[in-house]
């Protein structure tokens, strides 16, 4: 019976749990079919979103012909370089320009992962996040640095979840289609850097001012610092911040395994020495009227776009080095000119308390001999003729000596008249006077400075220089500073030249059948007309005749009315169409004015004019750009030597030696001091607005201007000699400088003679002054003068004197 009732109890139990399995198994079932479903809904969704998501893409098959903007760079015409143009300044170098420590330094600050991930990496997501957390800060980002690309690129900043899915999809995409050299190829010279540098070249040259081939792996360190936040890392403003940022990466690479602890060590060492300082602005530092001239050729030829953009190479006719004597030579002569004016007072005025306040906010740097500086006089002795002036830290005297050019300014008195000098130091200082001073050298046995004072000049003055036989415009200056006004007076500023178009007249009536010896009247004449009742005199300067007058002598003195007189008998329409052959497109007047050199022209305009004297008649475009190339080395446009016949060789010739005239024996004599072949002329206009010197030798062809822009008189005795020629001298001194002296050459149709300088007839032994003159073949006088006692019977009495 138990054996019985066993069975029965183990077939009661059997059944009881059947039951239970089957609903345990429907359950399980149930969950993996659920999971399953869910899964495929899951891919599905996944598959949806990442279909919608793809649509419309841009592509990134653009990144294969990564073409981004580029600095344009104008270099002189030795390949320094002067200047650049961009809207982002990059500069895009291969890898294989870029250290592999500086690639090494990103990677490890950047996407440590970059080459073992896909495009994308959620294992660096983690770890960044758990670092950030660790830190209290965001020291690492979650995005790769191919994400990074895909950013700059292809998407734009915003921040949402739908860029950020986009981003992740075309990051895959570029990791399949690039290699990884070839997304740090656009990352390195794509990112922003700070300061207005885009990639690590631009970066390098900023920070470090060399190019990142040469940069050390403390200095790697610091540039892959930048990318996480340019400006609150910026070595220039926040240097301990980006010193530890740096830190930072080089402990990254260590953890790499990319460098030692020893390597570190050396590193971190380093970056207490590193010099960093601003980029120096070679726009304005070096030739920045050039360069700005430069910058608007090309902005007008080629456009906005491709000048900033498009990376082009500019090389230009530029010299440095006479840039720069150009700019000394405007500086001191403008300076010389401002003194001769007289002193317009002190800076500002303080009151003896607050000296040594003001002293204070001075620069304290040690001062060297032959800078200008600031300072305040404390103490002025009249009896003593000193004074003594504190330029920050430092202590110097000022006799009277180094000041007696600071009268009241008068335009009405000489500075070399009685008058034009001041005999006491109280006439000009006062304790408390902020002034500027030149610092000399120390005096003997004294901690104190000897100084000059000196004051801002106002007066301005352009300089341009052409290379003779290139056409070549070598040097530019279109003002005293580009940093206090752009204009530059070279070319775009048109003046009144005086007497400095002289030449091109005389050189008209040369063509006519005029010669140097023909004998003017230098006497006066009255123009009048009738119908308005006006009447004009035309006066010399300081209102003087001088009767019978050698064209030679004419031009060499710069007399006024017998170039009128010359100009009514060949007429003003020739003069006007004989000037357009000089490349001269300024309107002129149509009337005896412009004998004077009533029209206003550029400095450019007369240099180019008479460097076709000094090119033998040959009229020679002149030349800023050499070359131009785009970013692939295509040539835009390259300069060749276009010139045309302007006049006769021996024409130009014979003002080359009228000219020369001027310069042994006339108004430009201060330019005998070149000591070497030279021709030039002055010119000076009514109530010394401006003047000017336009000279040249057989190598260079240089004009200069000085004047107010304001057309205000510069004072008594400033003409052209005295005003400009000073500075062609110091410039074209500077410039012909340990150069072998070469002479004129003289062209086959000029014939010469030995000329009665009263007559202008062949001279006779009892000639009491000759000149050797030349003369266009066929011109020669055939006539010699009269001996004592004769009649003397010209042939040239109509031109003697028009006007009677």
């Amino acid at each position: 019976m138990p054996k019985t009732n066993d069975t029965k109890a183990r077939k009661s139990a059997g059944r009881s749990q059947t039951p239970k399995r089957g609903l345990l198994f429907r359950l399980i079932r149930f969950l993996f079919f659920c999971s399953l479903l869910g899964g495929v809904l899951a891919l599905c969704a996944g598959a949806a979103l990442y279909f919608h998501f793809s649509q419309n893409l841009p592509q990134i098959t653009s990144l294969a012909d990564y073409q981004p903007p580029i600095v344009s760079t104008v270099y002189s015409d030795d390949g320094r370089k002067i200047g650049e143009f961009f809207k982002e300044r990059r500069i895009v170098i291969p890898l294989d320009q870029m250290p592999p420590m500086l690639l090494k330094a990103f990677v490890s600050a950047e996407d440590s992962r970059f080459y073992k991930h896909a495009g994308t990496d959620i294992l660096g997501i983690i770890r960044a996040m758990f670092k950030n957390i660790e830190a209290g800060a965001i020291v690492q980002g979650g995005s790769t640095i191919t994400q990074q690309v895909t950013r700059s690129f292809l998407l734009t900043r915003e921040k949402s979840y739908e860029r950020k899915i986009k981003e992740a999809i075309l990051a895959r995409r570029i990791d399949k289609a690039f290699s990884k050299e070839e997304v740090l190829y656009l990352y390195l010279n794509q990112i922003y850097l700070g300061h207005g540098a885009y990639g690590v070249e631009a970066a390098s040259q900023n920070y470090f001012g060399i190019p990142a081939s040469q940069i050390s792996l403390a200095q790697c360190a610091v540039l892959a610092g930048l990318p996480q936040a340019p400006s609150r890392y910026s070595p220039f403003h926040h240097w301990e911040k980006a010193k530890a940022r740096a830190i930072y990466v080089l402990n990254r690479m260590h953890d790499e395994q990319y460098i030692t602890n020893v390597e570190v060590a050396n590193a971190v060492s380093e970056l207490d020495k590193l010099d960093i300082k601003p980029r120096r602005n070679l726009y304005i530092e070096q030739i920045p009227h050039y360069t700005e001239y430069i910058r608007r050729y090309v902005e007008n030829k080629y456009g906005e776009d491709l000048l900033y953009t498009g990376g082009l190479t500019i090389t230009t006719a530029a010299n440095i080095e006479m840039q720069k004597m150009a700019r000394s030579a405007i500086e001191r002569g403008l300076r010389d000119l401002d003194k001769r004016e007289g002193y317009r007072g002190p800076i500002t005025r303080i009151q003896p308390e607050q000296i040594e306040e003001f002293s204070g906010g001075l620069p304290q740097d040690p001062l060297q001999p032959g800078t200008i500086a600031t300072g305040v006089v404390v103490s002025v002795a009249d009896d003593d003729k000193v004074a003594m002036v504190r330029m920050g830290t430092s202590m110097g005297s000022l006799s009277i000596g180094d000041m007696k050019w600071a009268r009241q300014p008068n335009p009405d008195i000489a500075p070399f008249n009685w008058g034009g000098t001041i005999q006491k130091i109280s006439q000009a200082l006062a304790v408390g006077d902020v002034i500027e001073v030149l610092v000399k050298e120390k005096t003997q046995d004294s901690d104190l400075f000897a100084l000059a004072l000196e004051q801002e000049p106002l007066v301005e003055s352009a300089l341009l220089c052409i290379e003779t036989e290139t056409g070549h415009v070598k040097a530019m200056v279109g003002g005293r500073d580009f940093a206090t006004s752009k204009f530059n007076r070279a070319y775009q500023s048109r003046r009144q030249p005086g007497s400095a178009f002289k030449p091109i007249i005389y050189s008209a009536a040369i063509d006519k059948g005029y010669t140097p010896a023909t004998i003017l009247h230098d006497t006066a004449v009255v123009f009048g007309n009738s119908d308005n009742d006006f009447t004009w005199k035309p006066q010399n300067y300081k209102e003087k005749f001088h009767g019978k007058t050698l064209l030679r002598d004419a031009l060499a003195k710069s007399r006024n009315v017998p170039t009128v007189k010359i100009m009514q008998d060949i007429s003003v329409s020739y003069v006007i169409n004989y000037a357009r052959k000089f490349g001269i497109k300024s309107d002129l007047s149509p009337d005896l004015s412009l004998a004077l050199g009533s029209s206003g022209l550029s400095v450019l305009e007369l240099v180019q004019a008479y460097s076709v004297f000094a090119n033998q008649g040959f009229y020679i475009e002149p030349c800023f750009v050499t070359r131009i190339t785009d970013r692939k080395g295509n040539v835009l446009e390259e300069y060749t030597h276009n010139s045309r016949k302007a006049i006769d060789q021996s024409t130009a010739y014979v003002m080359t030696h009228l000219l020369q005239g001027v310069v042994e024996h006339g108004t430009g004599w201060r330019a005998k001091a070149l000591e070497r072949p030279a021709a030039g002329k002055t010119g000076t206009t009514n109530d010394l607005f401006d003047a000017w010197f336009v000279g040249y030798t057989p190598r260079l062809v240089t004009g200069v201007w000085a004047g107010y822009d304001n057309e205000k008189p510069m004072g008594k005795g400033e003409t052209g000699s005295r005003a400009a020629c000073p500075i062609w001298l110091d410039f074209m001194q500077q410039a012909l400088k340990d150069k072998p002296v070469r002479v004129f050459p003289v062209p086959e149709g000029v014939d010469w003679a030995k000329i009665d300088a009263e007559t202008g007839l062949l001279a006779i032994p009892e000639s009491k002054k000759t000149v050797f003159e030349c003369f266009k073949q066929g011109t020669v006088p055939t006539k010699y003068s009269p001996r004592p006692g004769e009649v003397d019977e010209t042939s040239d009495l109509f031109r003697n004197d028009l006007s009677q």
